[in-house]
């Protein structure tokens, strides 16, 4: 365990601060130190117009220990091997620094912040969970009370009395409780929902960001908070500069929140009138859950809308190719969730073994025991089969192959993370021949 920290609030106006690096890491604190006023210089070779916009000085080249010199505080934002040479020099000048993203080579650590007027929350995990804290806040910020600055103003109004009256420490507190709830006595009831407040329950694609529709993309730049699952492209969440983003995924067999869970924030965040989006993989109503969360926004009377994204069990065989539908081949499809045999077995056990497409979505670990119970069922050991990992993405892989060769499909250990999906039919057999020109189809095994 490592050593507790002293938590701490510094006034940083008008006193210099040098951060180190002038990238995407660099450009959020660079605006937070700006916020309360620190004369910021960016030293780095290369610097962000953001950044530099900013920054009160830029200096446009690699980092000298002498860059801190006088400096009150000095923030890391480069490689790890800057971060190290910064913490060095920082330690020698006994200058406490700030790592960003890089706990190992921090001193100083910065936290999960919720204002109202002059209080000031904040949570920190010692570096070692940003995310943790940010959801912390969150939650924090959801039973604060909005008149919370006012409360402020009445504590300081009060302590210049008590001051003057030389009243007790130990009793100032009871004292300021009555003064609080005296607030509240005889008051107008609390006024009704913030307005504004919306959820917007938006299908992220494949993963590809040029994939998203108009629709999604204006909601992402317009979002006040942004709750997204685990799958989502990271580049997605540069089109919502302004907002909260707090990743709230599933992920086979790994601690996540629950769907209750969700569901709360959903609402809370409409309620204190923020525009939420809720982003998912694909489409939110292809085994999204999407209308698990539709029914409890309805249920609560929060106002909301569907942006349809272009769901994997298309987009997944169309990349690599493969139609689900093709005239003289299969006249239809299926769509089925791979994650529990008991679920999807009635329904496979009821395809006919031709003229019909079948595409299991988050079922690669399941393939052998699909395989099998195809082929039991009468469909055919030379039936054309494919497995498509990471649609879109440029790690994208596709194996094609017979049915009675799909248990035993090789998944290169490197892209062993990425979504897969699977599809037996006669149409996989046309995957070569429709390859479609497309990242997700450059790693091909036949």
């Amino acid at each position: 365990m490592s050593a507790p920290l002293l938590p701490l609030f510094v006034k940083l106006a008008g006193r210099p601060v040098v951060v180190v690096g002038g990238g995407a890491m660099a450009a959020l604190r660079v605006r937070q130190l700006a916020e309360v006023g620190a004369r910021v210089t960016v030293v780095a070779p290369e610097v962000r117009e953001e950044v530099a916009r900013a920054a009160g000085a830029v200096v446009r080249r690699g980092f000298l220990p002498e860059d801190l010199d006088g400096a009150w505080l000095a923030v890391a934002a480069a490689t790890p091997e800057v971060n190290r040479a910064v913490a060095a020099a920082a330690e020698a000048r006994r200058l406490l620094v700030n790592a960003v993203d890089d706990p190992e080579h921090a001193s100083a650590y910065t936290a999960g912040v919720v204002r109202r007027g002059e209080a000031t929350v904040a949570i920190s995990t010692g570096g070692r969970a940003p995310a943790l804290a940010g959801l912390l806040r969150e939650a924090i910020d959801a039973v604060l009370p909005r008149e919370l600055g006012r409360w402020v103003e009445l504590g300081e109004a009060e302590r210049g009395a008590w001051k003057r009256g030389k009243v007790p420490l130990a009793t100032r507190r009871p004292m300021l409780l009555r003064k609080l709830n005296a607030l509240y006595d005889g008051a107008e009831p609390a006024p009704a929902r913030a307005p504004g407040g919306f959820v917007s329950l938006v299908g992220a694609g494949p993963g590809d960001p040029g994939l998203l529709t108009r629709r999604a993309a204006e909601r992402l730049a317009a979002a006040d908070l942004v709750l997204y699952d685990a799958l989502v492209d990271a580049e997605l969440l540069r089109l919502a500069p302004r907002a909260h983003c707090f990743h709230v995924g599933k992920r086979a067999g790994r601690p996540s929140v629950s769907q209750r869970a969700i569901e709360r924030l959903l609402i809370r965040g409409a309620r204190r009138g923020q525009r939420v989006v809720r982003l998912k993989c694909g489409d939110p109503f292809v085994f999204g859950r999407g209308g698990e969360e539709a029914l409890a926004l309805a249920q609560a009377g929060v106002p909301f809308e569907v942006v349809p994204g272009l769901s994997s069990a298309l987009a997944a065989p169309a990349l690599a190719g493969i139609p689900v539908t093709h005239r003289g081949v299969a006249a239809g499809f299926a769509v089925v969730s791979g994650h529990a045999e008991a679920t999807y077995g009635p329904l496979v056990d009821a395809l006919p073994p031709t003229g019909v497409t079948l595409v299991v979505l988050m079922g690669v670990a399941a393939r052998a025991a699909l395989a099998d119970r195809l082929r039991a069922r009468g469909w055919s050991a030379s039936t054309p089969a494919a497995l498509l990992l990471g649609a879109s993405s440029a790690e994208g892989f596709t194996w094609t192959g017979p049915l009675s060769a799909l248990g035993e499909a090789p998944i290169p250990p490197e892209r062993a993370h990425l979504p897969g999906t699977l599809v037996v039919g006669a149409v996989a057999a046309l995957a070569s021949a429709a390859h479609a020109d497309h990242p997700a189809a450059s790693a091909r095994l036949a």
